[in-house]
Formats: structure tokens, sequence, C-alpha cells
């Protein structure tokens, strides 16, 4: 979530002409995240959440995240619902952009994350991931790791700023996680981005999922990879280094409702570099790139870059569990 796209009174009557929500007594533009627009408003009963759709969202894959938020809720899967204007319609425009409505989810992000924390998450990952299946919904991952060389081909020197010879790295990664890439591993629906502040909490308990306009298809045991590395690090001595009793955690909490198969165990140091690279990837490419008016707080690409380093180290399952 981020600011990108500035609205105005205009905007907001329009908003109120064509949806059945009341009046709205206040709009706040929310600075978390990186991707999408995103203002939390206020009525007199209510609070919504106005997501305007910006660089890597493709139009045509708004079908896909509206019925799969509208689908999870009918299933009890904790997520922001998609609200319909009086035309039944959830997409609409805002400021020559596409944008949506949906319910907003109450509770908030925690800072840090308990081992039962974590226990949480991947116990509520894989119901997600089963409630899912249910819905015959389809979505090519658009950051799988075919998109990555492409993208690195975007990254330029100016990089290398960051840390010596980081291109070079990247290039050196990418080549060996490729070869190692496995291929017909259990498949469905992930959310694709199980960051912190995705990820809420009410009265001290994991409540519910948010920001699902990553997800697609793809591996069900990369959603454990990506979640690894966004919650189960931490900082040591200026180096983020995994923290085992969490990711042991997330792990058993996981398989508390889908067991994981030797396949994916055997593959899961190699998915864990490759959701690191990724990271890695997108975060150097937008760090260079994101423009200044933005309202929004640019991550660290170096983050990622120590991550992967630590991966490199590793190799069994039992390294994580």
């Amino acid at each position: 979530m981020a600011v990108y796209t500035r609205i105005n009174e205009d905007d907001l009557n329009l908003i109120e002409k064509t949806f059945k929500i009341g009046k709205i007594l206040s709009f706040s533009g929310i600075k978390k995240g990186i991707e999408n627009t995103n203002y939390l408003i206020r009525t007199k009963n209510k609070k919504i959440i106005l997501t305007i759709f910006e660089k890597r969202v493709q139009k045509k894959d708004l079908p896909f995240f509206i019925d799969l938020m509208f689908g999870l809720s009918r299933q009890k899967i904790k997520c922001p619902e998609p609200i319909k204007n009086k035309r039944g319609k959830y997409i609409f425009k805002i400021k020559n952009k596409t944008a949506c409505l949906v319910s907003f989810l109450k509770g908030k992000d925690k800072i840090n994350l308990t081992n039962k924390d974590c226990y949480a998450v991947g116990k509520n990952a894989a119901l997600l991931h089963i409630s899912a299946k249910k819905l015959r919904l389809y979505r090519k991952n658009s950051l799988s790791i075919n998109s990555w060389g492409p993208l690195l081909k975007r990254i330029d020197k100016r990089i290398n700023k960051l840390s010596g010879n980081l291109i070079n790295i990247m290039k050196n990664d990418l080549l060996d996680i490729k070869k190692k890439w496995p291929s017909n591993m259990a498949n469905g629906i992930i959310h694709n981005d199980l960051f912190i502040d995705n990820i809420f909490f009410y009265k001290k308990k994991y409540y519910g999922f948010i920001d699902f306009y990553f997800s697609a298809n793809d591996f069900l045991a990369y959603e454990l990879a990506t979640c690894v590395n966004a919650l189960c690090f931490k900082k040591k001595k200026k180096i983020y280094v995994l923290d085992k009793n969490k990711s042991a955690q997330l792990l058993r909490g996981y398989q508390s409702v889908r067991k994981l198969s030797i396949k994916e165990k055997n593959n899961f140091n190699t998915l864990c570099r490759g959701s690191a690279l990724r990271y890695l990837l997108t975060r150097s490419y937008d760090y260079l790139n994101t423009p200044k008016k933005a309202l929004i707080k640019i991550k660290d690409p170096k983050e990622y870059l120590d991550k992967l380093n630590f991966h490199r180290r590793l190799n069994s399952f039992k390294d994580y569990s």
C-alpha cells in the first residue's frame, strides 16, 4: 500500500454518488506498502479502503482479485470484501485510473511476531490455500521465476552503489536458482505477498490477511518461502539472520493443516533463495525508479541481499524446521 495518486473532494463526491456508503466524513492516505495507492475512507457507520491500481497491476487481472476476495470471504477466510456500486460493479475509474472499494478489516499489523504468531500465520496460510482451491480461479504469476531475468535487465549499474557488484551477484544467483528450480509440485492460488503489514491481528490474536493484489497460481510451498523471508529473520550485528524458532513454528503451523511433500521439503531452500531474489530485484528496481513525489517509504534492497546470502549457506529443510 502507498500513495502515488492524490484525490480531492470531487473524487469523493463521485464515490458518494455511485456507492451506497453514505456521507464520507474524512479520508487519509496509507503510506505502508509500495504497489498501489490506498486511502482509508471514513463514513458515519464504517471504514472503507479505496485502492487505486498503479504500476504492476494489469486491468485484466482485477476480476481475479475481486472474485478471490469475495470467494474467500464466503468461506469464512478473514480478508477484505469487495464493495459493489449502485450498478452492481466492483471496478470504477478515478483520476483516469482503475480503482475499487473493499471493506475495512479490523485489527492491525504487529511490528514483531512471536513464535505463536508465526504458527498462526502458517496455519492460516494453509487454510487459505485449501479454501482458494475450491474457487476454480486462475491467474498466472506475473512475478514468477520467468520474469526475474527481464526485470534484472531493467536494473542499471547505479544499484551497485548500495553494494559493490550487486548486478553480478543477482545474475549469478538467478542462473543457479533457475537450474535448481523444481517442477510438478503442489500448485494453487497463493497470497504471494504475506509480509508483516498484510497480516492483521486483533486483541493480540491473528485475525486476517489483506492486500491480495499479487495473488496468483504458483507452488504452495513458495508462499511459505516468502513467509520465511518476510517474517522469520532478525537483525544481528546489522545483518539479517534466520530466526529458526520462528521459521519452525511457521512451518509447523502450516503442516497442522496441510502436510508438505518430500519434494516440497527437498526443494525448500531453492524456493527460499528464489523468493529472496525476487524481492531483491523488485526492491532494487523500485529503489531506482520510485517517483520522488510519491507518499511512500522506499524499502531497502540490502535487507534481501542479506537474506539471499544467508540462504545460500543452507541446504536442508531441517535448517528451517
